[in-house]
Order: structure tokens, then C-alpha cells, then sequence
């Protein structure tokens, strides 16, 4: 079956499925295939469940005749996400970056959606299936579209921007993470840059840009782009006014000044922040709404929570780390006017033959700041050469918790997400 026809199937069906789980009634369901499972094998699943039509690659499961037989579910998903992106003119925010995509996206979604419809990405699915996932979830009377998109290969966001068609592009940042799969530095900036390429290649693309970036200008030389940061002569641009923890800071558009105070811990969360603040701005979202939701945004999924236990009150910033958001996680807390800092700092995976370098940098980054007790986790910080407490697994520091109890403290939990800090909070 070619695309425009499967299209006109979808826009009778416009629900779309991976997951017989959570299939909605009348969904297109596509098998796609994992390195553990067949999804083809859930296609009769997915029909007797609810779903109208199940798209196969293999034709033995193409049992039914609401079945349709396709060479590659994947390529025919990332076909008909592309097919109807050209038939819609919803404008696409395009986001990435190494830090901050999912915070920022969510601050962007946040303002927009106090005068229009937005569909945004969901959660963190902001790869080769969640990004097609996002644009086949466009419907008619959505105004505006956010889309994330995440990357650990090069090539990855060249892709994804083939299928969005970013109007807008927005990089957070660019630091070290995924060197397993980037292979180095250098190509991470490339792999980002990738946005950016898109935008300068279309026709009336334009860029938001961290000013205070000095890589991010380099790579967007020559793209129309509208700049946000600490210089007073910006489109848009704010500073910190208190960290206590929550992050409260003035801004300026224009000639007016405002002033939030948000649920975010961290002034690392200004320029994701003020991102959100110059897309609002730029597409005329009254400064009095923009306010409103900033202040009114809670951060989600162990992404810098705050949290009060009987004992303690726990910083957990454990849904993901590399170097870059570690160091950043660490001056911050460093800066925080608080008593009694301890840390709880757990493995950045995905870091290749940096791994020691990078985990030894940060114990020596900690050994020379004064934290009252630091605590690391994971066979990475085992190597370190350090004088503090280290634990190969959670198991080990939960002994270690039970017998040595902190109290009366502040505790940052920073950890990539494989490691799960956030079983420890009972503990704590």
C-alpha cells in the first residue's frame, strides 16, 4: 500500500498506536520491532482489542484483511508522520540540546497554551518513534506544535528534522553526553547543529538562541535568529534574583520589567526559562499569562524535584546526568542558601572512554567545595581516587544509609537514570 493511500485510512483513523496497551479504540496499530520483541506478533492482539487497522512487516501475521502488509513498519511510520506534515500548516517548534530539552519543552508548552492550542511531545519520547508519534497526533485545530528531539548518533536530529519540518528551531545547549555513541565532542556539536542546518536551509525559518552561548552562536552564524539571555539589549533577557531553592528571577521585553517565582531549583532553569519566555513573547503571549504559567509550572519525573521527608529535604535531579548537568546540578547546589548540604551522587553512563576521566573530574570538582557529606554511587565512582564514601550499587548504600542516617540536611540527588537514586529516598 503507498503512503497516500494509507493517509487516507489515518484521517478516518487519525489515532496511532505502538502499544496494544494503551491502543485507543479505532487506532492504527504498527508493529514495530525492538531488540526483545516482535510487534508483529500483537497485530491480531491489537485488532481483537479495538484497534481498526494493524500494520505488519511480516506476512504470515497479515491474517486479517485490516491488516496491511508493509516492507518496514518503521520506514512506513516515519512515511506517513512525514506525508502528513506536508498537508498540515501547523507551525513546529523543533527542540533539542545535551541538557534541559524536556524542562524547556515543557516551559514552552506551558506559555503557548495560554492563547492556543498546542499539541507538544509527550513525556521524553523525542526519538525515531516518538517524534513521528508527536506529528501524526497534529490534528486540524492545533495552532502551534512542540516537538522534542533527542539524539545519541550522528545523523540522528538530520532525520527527525526530515519528518517535523521545524519552523522554529531551538538548541538548549551543547555539552558532553552519549560519547559512546557520538564518538566525541565534536560530533555532538555537529549532530545538534543539525537543527539549525534545517532551519538555515528552509525558507522563512528563524531560530531562538542562548546569547550567552558563545558555541551556539558560532554554529548558528548566518540564520535569522532572535536571541535571549543576560544582556540588557536582548530580544528578551532576565537574572537570577534568589535561589531559596526555588529559582526566582526578573525578566524584560521591551521597555517592561517582570518579576516570577517559579517551582524550578536552579539558575541553570534560567535559560530554558527565558527560551520559553522569548517563543511566548515572539508569538504574542501577553507578559501577565507568561507569568502565570511559569509560576505556575511543577517540574515532574525526578527532574529537580523538591521533596520533604521526616527527616531531610531531598534535591532530586535523578532523571538524568552527564558532565555538563552534573557540574551544573553542583554549582548550584554549591550556591544555594542553605545549611547542611550533603550529596548523593550516582554513575553518568554513556560516556565511552571519557567515563573515568569525567567521574574522577567530578570528585575532584566536589573534593574542593564544601559539602558536609558526599556520598557516590555506581561501579564508575568506585574508580575514583577520592577519600569519600563509595558504593559499588544502591544495595551497598542503603546499609550504609540505615546505620549512617542523615538529617537535618539538604540532600542532592544527581544520577544518569539507569542508576535510580530515587529508591534511596525511603532511606533518607
Amino acid at each position: 500500500m503507498d503512503i497516500a493511500k494509507l493517509y487516507e485510512i489515518y484521517k478516518q483513523h487519525p489515532e496511532v498506536s505502538t502499544d496494544t496497551r494503551n491502543s485507543a479504540n479505532g487506532a492504527i496499530f504498527f508493529a514495530l520491532k525492538g531488540a526483545n520483541f516482535n510487534g508483529n506478533e500483537y497485530a491480531a492482539q491489537a485488532i481483537s482489542s479495538g484497534c481498526s487497522y494493524a500494520v505488519v512487516d511480516e506476512e504470515k501475521y497479515a491474517t486479517q484483511p485490516n491488516m496491511i502488509l508493509v516492507d518496514n513498519v518503521l520506514e512506513t511510520l516515519h512515511k506517513l508522520a512525514t506525508y502528513h506534515r506536508e498537508h498540515i500548516k501547523t507551525p513546529v517548534i523543533g527542540i533539542t540540546g545535551t541538557n534541559g530539552k524536556t524542562t524547556t519543552k515543557e516551559l514552552i508548552t506551558a506559555v503557548l497554551s495560554q492563547e492556543y492550542n498546542v499539541v507538544s511531545t509527550q513525556g521524553n519520547l523525542n526519538n525515531h518513534i516518538g517524534v513521528p508519534l508527536t506529528i501524526l497526533r497534529i490534528k486540524k485545530e492545533h495552532e502551534i506544535a512542540v516537538v522534542e528531539m533527542g539524539a545519541n548518533h550522528v545523523g540522528e536530529i538530520k532525520c527527525l528534522c526530515e519528518i517535523a519540518k521545524p519552523s522554529y528551531g531551538l538548541i538548549t545547549n551543547l555539552g558532553h553526553a552519549h560519547i559512546e555513541g557520538f564518538g566525541s565532542f565534536e560530533n555532538v556539536v555537529k549532530t545538534k547543529g543539525e537543527l539549525y542546518n534545517f532551519i538555515r536551509n528552509s525558507k522563512d525559518g528563524k531560530i531562538f538562541i542562548d546569547n550567552d552561548n558563545s558555541l551556539l552562536k558560532e554554529v548558528s552564524e548566518g540564520i535569522a535568529s532572535i536571541p535571549y539571555g543576560f544582556e540588557e539589549d536582548l530580544f528578551v533577557s532576565g537574572k537570577v534574583l534568589a535561589i531559596r531553592p526555588y529559582l526566582e528571577f526578573e525578566w524584560k521585553f521591551g521597555n517592561k520589567r517582570n518579576q516570577v517565582k517559579t517551582k524550578l531549583i536552579g539558575e541553570y532553569n534560567l535559560p530554558n526559562a527565558l527560551a520559553a519566555i522569548a517563543i511566548g513573547s515572539y508569538l504574542g503571549v501577553k507578559s501577565s499569562l507568561i507569568n502565570k504559567a511559569l509560576g505556575e509550572y511543577e517540574p515532574s519525573n525526578n527532574r529537580s524535584q523538591l521533596k520533604e521527608t521526616e527527616k531531610n529535604m531531598l534535591i532530586i535531579d535523578a532523571y538524568n546526568a552527564n558532565p555538563t548537568s552534573m557540574h551544573a546540578a553542583l554549582e548550584n547546589f554549591d550556591h544555594m542558601d542553605v545549611s547542611k548540604k550533603a550529596l548523593i551522587l550516582g554513575d553518568m553512563k554513556e560516556l565511552g572512554p571519557d567515563t573515568d576521566m569525567e567521574h574522577q573530574k567530578i570528585a575532584d570538582y566536589v573534593a574542593h567545595h564544601d559539602f558536609e557529606k558526599v556520598l557516590l554511587v555506581g561501579d564508575n565512582f568506585s574508580r575514583t581516587e577520592t577519600n569519600f564514601p563509595r558504593f559499588k550499587n544502591l544495595e551497598e548504600l542503603k546499609e550504609y544509609l540505615t546505620e549512617n542516617p542523615i538529617e537535618d540536611s539538604y540532600i542532592l540527588l544527581k544520577g544518569s537514570r539507569g542508576m535510580q537514586l530515587e529508591k534511596c529516598i525511603d532511606f533518607l
